[in-house]
């Protein structure tokens, strides 16, 4: 029998949770609080399953999205989560049915990209999707860092940190997300659910809740700047001495005061003699804050947010580019998605994308693009790579000179 591939209905939701469960090697048990939770934010309509003589297969689900471009514009995307296949059905064309008619009813929607954190590296390129965003998660040595074990916690620039609770998270961390992302390329939306979940009012898969600490930044002037939240073990060395780690789950900083504060201030707690930073860019500040940046040591450095243009001519005019130029790219996407030739003319002020017959300069496939399109990758090293074509003599090293970006793109958040 055909197996079923389709939006799912209401009906289908506890089957469809039930393999994403098993897809995920969670517990695949359901319960009625579970299936609750899920329906009050999951859209039926942009949910996906497969169904093989009425049993839940395969899992796939989208929803709204924004992604900040260089520059700052605001980009909507289809956001990809929820991808499973279950080990019976595996190598059987289930996904790329699924994201298939996905990405095709995305760019009917108006969608100029779309995104998603891939758990497995070679799946999505075969997909159109290019690796945009790394991400570094750092473990620092505290005792190593060189710090001022007399220094108070609070900055010496005449602005102070306070511990917070989560109310006041709730009514500071939205605005602050805001501004970060009209400053740093590569940060997504957060939706009001984001922050319950942050802050205990919704839960997160079923895990259990437990409160962390928040800590907040206000300039000389009483500014919000930044907001820190961890959370902290309890571990004792056999001569009783504290050895705890501090879990940072998410820092904001809109300015680099509020940013050297923060983890000092992490860095300055008794009994915390080790820091995890999570998920930062990996060309973040934090080592240099520390007088000894050996004290910071690289745990994981790895691919994380992968883009898909599904409109080329919006999603490089809603972009800026370091200088003036004009660049003919030749685009394949074997679903006819983002296909074509284009003229890109660029000043620091204007920029126009339009269709060509002209003869281009570069040839890539789509997934290069995406590679591309935020500014980390180069033009060059895809080149020596052979998975982009330089048609033209030096038209990687043209097309870097207007795509990358003086400071890596960064997405702080898993989805």
């Amino acid at each position: 029998m055909a197996i079923d591939v389709r939006v799912i209905t209401e009906s289908d939701f506890p089957a469809w949770l039930r393999a994403l469960n098993t897809g995920f090697l969670r517990s695949p048990a359901v319960s009625e609080e579970n299936v609750a939770d899920r329906r009050s934010y999951m859209d039926t309509r942009r949910m996906r399953g497969a169904f093989d003589e009425g049993r839940c297969v395969a899992t796939y689900r989208t929803f709204p999205q924004e992604l900040t471009a260089v520059g700052g514009a605001r980009l909507p995307s289809s956001a990809i989560s929820n991808v499973t296949v279950s080990a019976t059905h595996r190598r059987r064309g289930l996904l790329s049915r699924m994201i298939t008619a996905d990405l095709a009813e995305a760019k009917e929607r108006g969608d100029v990209v779309s995104t998603l954190i891939a758990a497995e590296y070679p799946i999505y390129g075969r997909y159109g999707f290019g690796p945009a965003a790394w991400i570094t998660d750092w473990s620092i040595d505290v005792p190593r860092a060189g710090l001022d074990p007399r220094a108070s916690g609070q900055p010496d620039d005449g602005g102070r940190v306070d511990l917070a609770d989560g109310s006041d998270v709730t009514k500071l961390g939205p605005d602050l997300h805001e501004r970060l992302r009209s400053l740093r390329h590569g940060v997504i939306s957060r939706n009001e659910r984001w922050w319950r979940v942050l802050t205990g009012t919704a839960t997160s898969h079923g895990a259990p809740w437990s409160e962390p600490f928040h800590a907040v930044y206000r300039s000389a002037s009483g500014e919000v700047e930044g907001l820190l939240t961890y959370k902290a073990d309890e571990v004792w060395g056999d001569a009783k001495q504290p050895l705890n780690t501090a879990t940072v789950l998410d820092a904001i900083a809109v300015t680099t005061a509020a940013e050297r504060a923060l983890w000092r201030y992490v860095c300055s707690i008794d009994w915390i003699t080790t820091v995890r930073t999570g998920y930062r860019a990996p060309d973040d500040l934090l080592p240099l804050f520390l007088p000894d940046p050996r004290a910071a040591r690289i745990v994981t450095q790895a691919d994380f947010l992968w883009v898909r243009i599904l409109d080329t001519v919006r999603a490089l005019e809603s972009r800026t580019y370091a200088a003036s130029g004009t660049l003919v790219l030749n685009i394949h996407d074997r679903a006819s998605l983002a296909s074509g030739r284009y003229r890109l003319d660029t000043t620091p002020t204007t920029t126009t994308c339009t269709p060509t017959t002209q003869s281009p300069d570069l040839t890539l496939d789509v997934r290069e693009l995406g590679a591309l399109y935020l500014g980390d990758e180069s033009a060059v090293r895809l080149a020596a790579l052979g998975t982009v074509t330089e048609e033209k003599p030096g038209a990687a090293s043209r097309t870097d000179a207007l795509f990358r970006t003086s400071r890596r793109p960064w997405c702080p958040d898993v989805f």
